[in-house]
């Protein structure tokens, strides 16, 4: 079963690709932040934008 991940999102993003990543998670402005199911895609989103955002477990 998946767990929850806590993402808030630190600074802001310098590209267009990188806008549309954490719209689709949901964050949009700073120090803004979502709880979301701990799934592969989410995982993989994370991974795009770690240099972003702030990833909590639970």
């Amino acid at each position: 079963m998946a767990g929850k991940i806590r993402v808030t999102l630190k600074k802001r993003p310098a590209t267009e690709r990188l806008r549309v990543i954490l719209k689709g998670m949901g964050l949009k402005k700073t120090n803004s932040t979502k709880v979301l199911e701990d799934t592969p895609s989410v995982r993989g989103m994370v991974d795009k934008v770690s240099h972003l955002v702030c990833v909590k477990e639970g």
